[in-house]
Order: C-alpha cells, then sequence, then structure tokens
C-alpha cells in the first residue's frame, strides 16, 4: 500500500522542507515540496517528520524486568512494556543493553540476562514489537566472570554492540571517590565498611582482570564482526587503547580531552541525553553541551531515559549555538544507524527505510504523535 503524508515540515540531513512525504512497500519514494492533491493524502498538520529514532545504548529494559530487588517480571511482559516505552518515545531501532560480567553483590544473573535476550528475540521472530530490536552486551572487563557470561551470547546473531566498561573507583566514570560513594552507597544501602571493603575488592578486581579480558573481549568481538565501543575514556592513554582494540565509538567520555583525543582518532562520540537534558552529567562528568559546543559530538543515547532522546534532539539547538535541527536529528537518527553499520536508515531520503516520527512541538517538549516502522504505523 502506498502511503502519503502531507502538510509536514519534514526534517532532511540539511534543511526543513514542508511537503509530502510518498511512501511504498516499506521505503521512501517520494519527497516534494508544498501539499500533496492525491486522494487519501493525510494531513499532518505543520507536525515535524523525522527519521526513526536509532538508539545505540539503553539500560532501561532491566528496569522492567527487575523493578523491585528480587522481583523478577515475566520476561516476554518486560520486553513487551519496555518495547511501548520505546516506540512512543520516537524510537524504531534500539540496542538493549544487557550485562556481562556481574558484581557478585548483585542480584541480577547470567540467566537473567539470557532470558532477556532470549524475550527480544521471540519478539522480533513472532512480530510481538513495535521498534526493531538488537543487543548491546555492557562488558565489565574488571568482573571475574566476564569472559563466562560473554560466551552465553556468542552464537547469538542479535549481538551488534559490545561495549568494554571498567567501573571500579578512582577511574574513568569514578575518578572522584566522593561521587563513587554517593552513586554505589545511595544505591545499595552500604554502611562505610561495607563500602570500603566493596571499593577495595573492585579495584583489586580491576587490577588482575581488565587488561586481560578487555583484549580477549575485543578480540573475540571483532571476530564476529560485532562493533566495539569503549566506555568511560578519561585520558589520551584511555583512547590510544580504545584504537588500538579497535574501537569504532567513544561512549560516554568523560573529560574534554578524551573527547578530543577520541575525534582526532576517527571514534564516533556518543554522550547521554540526559546530560544534555540536565545540563551535565550525573557522576560529575564532562557537559554533553560542552562536547557539542566544541564541535566534539556525534551521537545521544537515551541511556536511562528513552523520552529523554527526542527531547535532547530538540532542545540542543536552544542551549548551544550553531547547532540547527537538522545537525541535531542526525545525532540520533543518521550517524547512530551509520555507525552501527544499519545504512538503510536514520533519514528521509529516496530508498531508505520509511521509519518515521511525527512530532509536534509544545513549551519547548516534542510530542510524539505518530510512529512508523517500514511505512506501518506501530504508534
Amino acid at each position: 500500500m502506498d502511503t502519503i503524508l502531507t502538510n509536514a515540515r519534514i526534517v532532511l540531513a540539511d534543511q526543513v522542507v514542508e511537503g509530502s512525504l510518498h511512501l511504498r512497500d516499506g521505503r521512501i519514494a517520494g519527497i516534494d515540496s508544498g501539499p500533496s492533491s492525491l486522494p487519501g493524502a493525510q494531513d499532518m498538520g505543520g507536525d515535524y517528520v523525522i527519521p526513526g529514532l536509532v538508539e545505540l545504548h539503553t539500560d532501561h529494559l532491566e528496569n522492567h524486568y527487575a523493578p523491585r530487588p528480587k522481583v523478577r517480571w515475566n520476561p516476554i511482559a518486560a520486553v513487551c512494556a519496555h518495547d511501548a516505552q520505546i516506540a512512543a518515545s520516537g524510537i524504531t531501532t534500539v540496542f538493549d543493553a544487557l550485562r556481562v560480567g556481574l558484581d557478585e553483590d548483585t542480584d541480577i544473573t547470567d540467566a537473567d540476562m539470557r532470558r532477556l535476550a532470549d524475550a527480544i528475540e521471540a519478539g522480533m521472530a513472532k512480530d510481538r514489537l513495535r521498534a526493531e530490536h538488537f543487543i548491546h552486551l555492557r562488558c565489565e572487563v574488571s568482573a571475574p566472570n566476564c569472559l563466562e557470561s560473554f560466551e552465553i551470547f556468542e552464537n547469538d546473531p542479535r549481538v551488534r554492540i559490545a561495549s568494554l566498561m571498567d567501573h571500579s573507583p578512582g577511574q574513568r566514570q569514578f575518578v572522584s571517590l566522593e561521587a563513587y560513594a554517593i552513586y554505589y552507597k545511595g544505591k545499595r544501602g552500604m554502611s562505610d565498611a561495607e563500602f570500603n571493603d566493596f571499593c577495595e575488592r573492585r579495584m583489586a578486581q580491576s587490577a588482575t582482570w581488565s587488561d586481560k579480558n578487555r583484549k580477549i573481549v575485543a578480540e573475540r568481538a571483532r571476530a564476529r564482526g560485532v562493533m566495539l565501543a569503549s566506555h568511560d575514556d578519561a585520558t589520551d592513554a584511555h583512547v590510544d587503547e580504545a584504537v588500538e582494540l579497535g574501537i569504532r565509538v567513544a561512549e560516554f567520555p568523560t573529560t574534554l580531552e578524551a573527547a578530543r583525543a577520541s575525534k582526532s582518532q576517527g571514534l564516533a562520540v556518543l554522550m547521554g541525553a540526559p546530560n544534555v537534558v540536565r545540563g551535565g552529567s550525573h557522576s560529575g562528568n564532562v557537559s554533553a553541551r560542552d562536547l557539542a559546543a566544541n564541535g566534539l559530538l556525534d551521537i545521544l543515547s537515551s541511556d536511562y531515559i528513552p523520552f529523554s532522546l527526542i527531547q535532547s534532539a530538540f532542545f540542543l539547538g536552544e542551549v548551544v549555538d550553531g547547532i540547527d535541527l537538522p545537525e541535531s536529528i542526525a545525532m540520533v537518527t543518521r550517524t547512530p544507524a551509520r555507525s552501527a553499520g544499519l545504512d538503510d536508515r536514520g533519514e528521509i531520503a529516496i530508498g531508505k527505510r520509511a521509519d518515521l516520527v511525527r512530532v509536534r512541538v509544545e513549551e519547548h517538549i516534542p510530542i510524539v504523535r505518530t510512529v512508523w516502522r517500514e511505512g506501518n504505523r506501530v504508534v
């Protein structure tokens, strides 16, 4: 079936055009300026039409599966609930982050991660989901069981990204032990003595396992064609190591120095959309707005709030001079799609997938009104 969307403000790669879109067989078949006179054309009422958002790193699925300590929700129901929120946020392609390498203190297990992966795969195979879902493995290389956890996803075709991270205290995301204490003591209710023991154990594990696991996971991911991302790089040395390992995306660099080094070495720099909306990092690290102002921001990720992705794209130009709407929309569509090797989407252009979002902006908030994936309405 053909679908005509008319009276729309269409956000293209380099401009906003008032006109019409022609969709056919799940692809964009025509882009015209001015209104369409074809019968059955759907009036967009002057709303924006943008490409469907591409989310490379969201930790949000776990909140639906483990909403309270020791509570586990049905994994199919959890994935469906997560998917509904993702799609209603304008995201049509999502890489769900699953943990590889776990603290012995957490009540989430490898088996839980595998159940979620199975539910994602079944959801896609049985056409239960609105967005298209892939898997992003968050590999905690300081964990003793990192390689064992990685192996349970060894032959999983949905795995397209693996990020290498080390959340031990005193470096990368948590250079400040004060910030580390606020995060972990608040999250787990530790006493001072328990927190000190936890820090010593995590630092010892990092010293023992991080370098070894980082290299082995990177080698195995490259062999399978899985895209590699670094995580929380803070120094030039971290970036040099990332380049040597074949990293393509620098996720959440914590300093201006690391972001600049990543950009100069050809890595795409990804930052959190909540950082843009809030005006700073919850860990006290570099502001995404500052990176954008210095031309060092390529990709935005919703991280822990799905709606923040579209919110930040429409908000960034208001708080950073020199960034227009096509440029900020590219940070949540075309650039992440290309970084992940998905060249068939992320842009409104002839022949691309008809993954689209109708948006109306009210009181500086983008209101998602309709979402199409491959030309089919899903929201």
